[in-house]
């Protein structure tokens, strides 16, 4: 099969025929001018005695194969975090023996860097009744996640967000929890477009006022932040909290929406990267990245550009529901064998949401068997009544 019968934005039936692969040079970068993590996703188990939307079971295997095949692009792996859909149906036992497998894998790939999601999502909100039960889950889990050997990517906290009645309880939290963490943790802000229940954290509606408030935080703990993580989706805030950080302190992207320039940089600095979208689109990512480090900036542009809009596409609102994008690219790509999702979330995305990225995938050449895309894409096409 070469060609495929998908639907167009408004529902009517056309044939798509997909062009040839990119093929990008998968030599591990051997000077980075940038870090770059990509945030994981998970790949469920099918086959488990379980109900999908009570329990978590995951299929070992290609979880921790997909994180081998990101160390041998040179990426770091960001552990346990929202693209592997903590909060939205991970829990914290299995993200924690998440954690413990990926740390044990990581010792056997040479260079490997994994970083750890660290957050409170064990308790649930309504049963902290105080700032010190916020403060107790945060520590649990730095405990577990310390006494693995792992790094911490410090995680917006629900609990905290409930809780909290002014930007002081934000401060009185995170100066307890990063006064103990044994090296620099990533700090990491997710915007409640990722998550409608960290509306107003740091204190504040307006973002910018809450950026000062994070900023004092940083300032207060320079010498435990590695580097701080937002995901606003707004490039101007990225940049303007990137030149207010202080020396050392890196800004690492999770901007799905304006990656490109934001690590590209300008003459006042440039970001670092922690993106979910570099799970979908490693193999270009890693080319990209190779050759700003080269000083290629007409290579970089190139290949990062048709990613974009399938970037956009991926995280487009509502955006908490781009996990669905990103495993849907791992199993087009033949990294699982089945389009199947922690908590049933493959459901959380249209027939025609899907459609377009398929296309969208094609133009950046990213669906590296064109033939086994087509035949996936047939398959989960008939399960939405478009026979081929």
């Amino acid at each position: 099969m070469s060609r495929l019968i998908l639907p167009n934005r408004y529902g009517e039936l056309e044939h798509y025929t997909p062009g040839e692969p990119l093929r990008f040079s998968a030599t591990r970068r051997q000077a980075p001018t940038r870090v770059a993590y990509a945030a994981a996703h998970v790949v469920t188990n099918p086959l488990a005695a379980s109900d999908p939307w009570l329990e978590t079971s995951l299929d070992w295997e290609r979880t921790l194969d997909y994180r081998r095949y990101l160390w041998e692009m040179g990426f770091g792996v960001a552990e346990a975090m929202d693209t592997a859909q903590r909060g939205m149906g991970l829990d914290w036992p299995t993200s924690l023996e998440l954690i413990r497998r990926s740390l044990e894998a990581s010792r056997d790939v040479p260079g490997a860097v994994i970083a750890c999601g660290c957050g409170t999502d064990h308790v649930a909100p309504e049963v902290c009744r105080d700032l010190e039960d916020v403060i107790r889950a945060y520590e649990e889990q730095m405990a577990a996640i310390e006494g693995l050997g792992g790094r911490l990517i410090l995680m917006a906290s629900r609990a905290l967000a409930a809780l909290a009645s002014s930007p002081d309880d934000y401060v009185k939290v995170y100066d307890r929890i990063l006064s103990q963490a044994r090296e620099p943790v990533i700090l990491h802000w997710l915007g409640e477009m990722f998550d409608p229940a960290l509306a107003g954290y740091w204190g504040h509606a307006d973002p910018d006022t809450a950026m000062q408030v994070c900023l004092g935080v940083i300032a207060e703990h320079a010498d435990k932040v590695d580097g701080i993580k937002i995901s606003l989706l707004d490039a101007d805030k990225e940049v303007a909290m990137r030149r207010q950080l202080p020396p050392g302190v890196k800004m690492y992207s999770g901007d799905d929406f304006n990656y490109p320039s934001l690590i590209a940089g300008d003459a006042e600095g440039h970001s670092h990267a922690l993106l979910g979208i570099f799970d979908a689109i490693a193999p270009a990512a890693a080319a990209a990245l190779a050759a700003l480090d080269e000083g290629d900036m007409e290579a970089y542009e190139h290949i990062f550009a048709p990613t974009v809009p399938l970037s956009r596409h991926i995280f487009a609102s509502p955006t908490r529901f781009y996990k669905t994008g990103v495993v849907f690219m791992a199993y087009l790509n033949g990294h699982q064998d089945h389009f199947t999702m922690v908590g049933g979330q493959e459901s959380t995305r249209s027939t025609l949401h899907l459609a377009e990225l398929f296309r969208l995938a094609d133009r950046a050449g990213l669906l590296r068997d064109p033939s086994l895309a087509v035949q996936r894409m047939a398959n989960v096409m008939a399960t939405k009544g478009v026979a081929q």
